[in-house]
């Protein structure tokens, strides 16, 4: 018995193989690691770093939170005004997050090499137009548009869009990239267009994949709408540079605290979502 135990646990694990570093391999390796400590010491010198302050910055940031941000200013959060702004982040994080994933699915489709309706034309356009949005931080879209419409809303609602063009186009076309093609050729093979292709070859492959990188996408996007404020695009940003600006301490670390509370929320129910969509498979 003991023996057919034995015979079953050396079927089941795999013999390890044993291998050694060999030259020129070790030699890249030490080399490389080498270079790595040599470049952060430069770094740290040309940055003129001082390492023995930074060792006692710990110190000091706990004496500045509780000599000014402490105790936080519940009641400053708890006001009506308040918390139409922050009503008003999720709708600017929602607006966003929709548009841009309206936009973003058929640029993921134009620029998935292998299924873009035109590889010399419309694929490097679809590229180009994704690389640019993901290109600018969304606080620069922020900036740009408060510019040219004003303060408010419209102007965050535009420049998550375009944040979210560019996160969610290019997932969106790296996942398309690894379909498998087989049905793809099947339905081409009776003449449906590319449309139809889309929606009968693609889609299926793709629908839970992209379900879970909606989710994503909404996820990331309420996380910028609260730093886009800050630069004039309203809802809890514009509260939070105000108070900053007035040296409101203790209001800024009860902003602070309801952004935190308000992305776990965020994150406990994305990843509700994210667990759903994934017993879908």
């Amino acid at each position: 018995m003991a023996s057919q135990d034995t015979l079953s646990v050396s079927e089941v694990t795999p013999e390890r193989t044993w291998r050694r570093f060999k030259f020129p391999g070790s030699l890249y390796r030490y080399l490389g690691l080498l270079a790595a400590v040599a470049f952060l010491s430069l770094s740290v010198n040309y940055l003129n770093i001082p390492l023995d302050r930074f060792l006692g910055m710990f110190g000091r940031v706990g004496d500045l939170i509780t000599d000014r941000y402490y105790p936080p200013d519940i009641e400053y959060v708890t006001d009506p005004d308040y918390i139409a702004s922050v009503i008003e982040t999720i709708q600017m994080a929602y607006l966003g997050a929709l548009f841009g994933m309206l936009a973003a699915v058929p640029l993921g489709w134009f620029g998935a090499y292998n299924v873009s309706p035109s590889r010399r034309f419309i694929y490097p356009i679809a590229r180009l137009l994704t690389m640019s949005a993901r290109a600018v931080h969304e606080t620069i879209w922020a900036i740009l548009f408060v510019t040219i419409l004003g303060f408010g809303m419209m102007a965050g609602v535009f420049a998550l869009t375009m944040f979210c063009i560019g996160f969610a186009g290019k997932l969106f076309a790296e996942e398309i990239e690894a379909i498998d093609m087989g049905p793809v050729e099947a339905i081409r093979a009776t003449g449906a267009n590319e449309f139809k292709v889309m929606v009968y070859g693609i889609f299926p492959q793709v629908r839970v994949a992209f379900t879970g990188i909606g989710i994503y996408t909404w996820d990331v996007a309420f996380r910028a709408a609260t730093v886009v404020g800050f630069f004039g695009a309203g809802g809890m940003g514009w509260y939070l540079k105000r108070n900053v600006l007035q040296i409101e301490t203790q209001r800024v670390a009860a902003i602070l605290l309801s952004i935190v509370v308000l992305v776990l929320i965020s994150e406990a129910i994305s990843a509700f979502a994210r667990a759903k969509v994934a017993k879908a498979k």
